[in-house]
Order: C-alpha cells, then structure tokens, then sequence
C-alpha cells in the first residue's frame, strides 16, 4: 500500500490567496491518460479574488480527475491523481480469503470507500442421523425450541450478471435525490465515470408529460409556476460573491459620508486632446480618468491625512506614506478592484503605461491576487456608463473612494456670461471614523480646483 501510495500522487486544492478556504475549478487543461511534467498548468481555478492558473508539482499520467469543471472545492481536498509510473506493472493486491478470484476495484469518489463485507463461516454440521458425541452419563439435551422463519433470501445474480454496486454521486447530489424521494439506483448517470449529477437527479425527479389530444382543453398556468419558467437562478459564487461579502462588511462597519463637487473641466478635456498628440504618450492610454487620477494623487499629497486605514483589531490608525491607487473595473467576472503599486510617486506617462495594463489585464480575466491587495485609495468611473454621479461604498481596509461622473457639455456661467462647458460632478466616500468632515471637504475640493485648472498639476506636484 505504501508503495502503490507513493505512485499515484494526490494534487490538493492550494491555498491560492491569504486565508481563503475555496476555489470553483473553471477549467481542465488535462483529461484522464494526458502525460503530465512538474510545473504544467493543468487547471484554471476561480478563487473569491481571481482567476489563477494551478501547476501540478509531479511528472507521470493523469489517473483520474475528482471534480468536474463549476464545482466549488475546499481547500486542501484532493482534485486529481497522477500515476507517476505510468506503463509499470499495477501493485498486487490483497489476497483473497479461500482463493477466490481478486475483486475488481471499483471507482469511487473523495470520502467514499468500497464496500466489504467479512465473510463468516457457519460451524460444522454433523452428518445425517448422527448425534453430536457427549460425555458418558451426561443426559441428552433438551430438544432445542423451534428457529424463527428464515428470512426471505436476496436473490443471487445470475450467471455473468454482476452485483449491484452502490451509484456514485457527491453528497450533496446524495442530499438532494433523499429530499426529492429519488432512487439513485434508478438514476442514468451522465457524469464522467459514471458519476449521477445534480441534473440527473432533477430529471428523474420530473413527472412525465402527459399525452395532450387535440381536443382536449389546455389546463391554466398557476401564475406562481408561470412566474418559475421566465426565472434564472445563478449560484452566487467567486468574485462575485467576494464582492457582496466586501461591499456588506464595508457599509455596515465604516460610517460612510458622501460629499458631492459640480465642476468644469473643460479645460482638462482640452489638455487630453493636447496630450494625445504628446511624443512622450504616443500608443499610451490617455483619457479624462488619467488626469483625475493624477488630480486625486495631488489632493492625497496636499492632504496626507486621508490615506490611511482603520486598525479595528489593535484599535489603531495607519497612515500610509504610499498610495496604491485602486481602479474599480467591470470584467465577465464581476466587480475587481485592481491597484496601482506607488501611485503617487509615478510620472504621467508611467501611470498611463499602467492605467493601460490593469484595464487590458482586467478585462482578460488574468488580474492577479497581488494586484489587488493592499490597495488606499479607489477611484469609480461610473461616467463610462452615462451615469452623472453616485454614492461609492468604501473598498475594504481603505479610507476613501471617488467616483466620476460623466462629462457632458452643459450651459454655464463663465466669466460672467453663460457658456456651453465640459462639466462633470465627483463623489467622495470617506470612512468618517479617519476623516471628519473638513479633512474630506478639502480633498474633494483640490481635486475639483485641479480639473478646472489643469495647470495646478505643476505648481502642486
């Protein structure tokens, strides 16, 4: 057994992030058969965090994979098993009792065994018309009282039928045929190695259609059932579940206060025309988000103050002398919330050059786990879906988030006669436990003077 361990090598569920307990296996890059070597990615796991990509650590076969593709998995349960000497001889088994001929392995599934009965063998009986031998003198026995009725034999397979083997289904699958009073015996398995699904189950579960004539009248549609077809349920898991776990925590343990700015930009609109023709942002990202960035960059350096995090287990605060500047973005996944490393201390061009990386990288599905930790400060752009101005929750462990609104040419009054301007209006969310009212007023408002004035960004820099 120790050796037949060491061959077939068990690859767990790693712990991809810091404390999570669960993956949702997206995709196998392998099959049972496939050759394997150390450091082959073999599958795409979605954590609460990211999408990542698992090496295995072994060289050999793929035996048998344990879970299908859209399970969610525990850390630390095994997910596939390699034969490491593949094309040798299988281990011999266990002999026997009376010679009989070794029982086929039987597949089974994580936390299930196959099952074995010890065989027991009934004392001697002695021959017909012949009494047991007693000692000499000794009285016979008292005739014994009559034995109850034997139990109804099972039937024995018949010749070339095999014994029934219990179906193979995960507990939960278990769970749900017990409560929806289905026989999993009766059940046509479609997973792989003939493992009974969650649809398998329902589909057994399903009444027959009754035969409709032609002149028989249709029977009404109960609302509520009518209501069940034209609905979808999707089970909340992934990002898309890290996202409601984060965003729940953070408006019911920060006090959140939102203040609101309307301002014109028209003259930032203008200088991001001027740059994109910049040698120095040729093939860059260059966009109105990049000048609020740099604006909100400044405004944290004017007000040091505001990036900071609240410390409820040591019941302290932590003023940060870096700024890694989170940039909310939609991907197929859900809401992610990459940051840039150094913010503060990056040139225009190097926080365009990163601007375009975290969106292409987002947007691809492929963010890692450390571009999204340790992030101080968010910014929202909610602008991109038309939208003028909203009230942003605080990402997790920071102190303040902005969101910008949409840029629409407006009538406004400048210098003393009404104009059509670039205005937009910014929403700062702050944790008011770090920032009272004054401190975020004075933020929001230098990064309103910077976009109206674009040529503050050199003077305050």
């Amino acid at each position: 057994m120790a050796a037949e361990a060491q061959r077939y090598r068990e690859f767990r569920m790693p712990d991809v992030g810091e404390g999570l307990t669960e993956a949702e296996i997206l995709k196998w890059l392998v099959r049972p058969g496939d050759t394997v070597s150390d450091g082959q990615v073999v599958v795409e796991v979605e954590t609460a965090k990211a999408a990542v990509e698992l090496p295995i650590p072994y060289d050999g076969q793929v035996r048998e994979i344990l879970f299908e593709e859209g399970t969610t998995v525990d850390v630390g349960t095994p997910i596939i098993t390699v034969d490491t000497e593949p094309g040798a001889a299988e281990p011999p088994g266990e002999p026997e009792a009376d010679g009989a001929a070794p029982k086929e392995r039987q597949p089974v599934l994580v936390g299930y065994g196959v099952s074995t009965q010890a065989t027991k063998r009934r004392p001697r009986k002695p021959p017909a018309g012949q009494e047991p031998a007693r000692p000499a003198g000794a009285k016979p026995p008292a005739p014994p009282a009559p034995p109850p009725p034997p139990a109804r034999p099972e039937p024995a397979p018949l010749p070339g039928q095999a014994a029934e083997t219990r179906p193979l289904a995960k507990p939960p699958v278990r769970k749900l045929a017990k409560d929806l009073g289905v026989d999993l015996a009766a059940v046509v398995p479609t997973g792989p190695g003939g493992i009974v699904t969650r649809d398998d189950v329902h589909a057994a579960a399903a009444p027959p259609a009754p035969p409709v004539s032609a002149t028989a009248p249709v029977p009404a549609v109960e609302p509520q059932s009518l209501a069940a077809i034209r609905e979808r349920r999707v089970p909340v898991k992934g990002v898309r579940k890290a996202t409601a776990q984060a965003m729940v925590s953070s408006a019911f343990t920060a006090p959140h206060v939102t203040e609101f700015v309307t301002v014109d930009v028209t003259r930032t609109v203008r200088l991001v025309e001027r740059l994109k023709q910049d040698p120095d942002m040729a093939g860059l990202r260059v966009n109105p988000l990049l000048l609020v960035m740099k604006a909100l960059l400044v405004a944290i350096r004017r007000n040091p103050e505001v990036n900071a995090a609240w410390d409820e287990e040591n019941q302290e605060i932590v003023y940060k002398d870096y700024v890694n500047l989170g940039i909310a973005a939609a991907t197929p996944r859900g809401l992610i919330v990459p940051n840039i490393k150094d913010a503060g201390a990056k040139t225009l061009p190097e926080l365009a050059r990163a601007l375009g990386e975290l969106v292409t990288t987002a947007r691809e599905g492929k963010t890692s786990l450390a571009d999204m930790r340790d992030g101080t400060v968010t910014i929202t752009n909610i602008g991109v879906f038309g939208i003028d101005t909203g009230t942003p929750i605080l990402t997790p462990g920071e102190s303040a988030i902005l969101a910008l609104g949409a840029i629409r040419e407006q009538a406004w009054v400048h210098k003393g006669k009404i104009k059509p301007r670039h205005v937009t209006t910014l929403a700062l969310s702050f944790d008011h436990r770090l920032v009272d009212g004054e401190l975020g007023s004075r933020v929001l408002a230098d990064v309103a003077a910077v976009l109206e004035h674009p040529q503050r960004l050199i003077t305050w820099s």
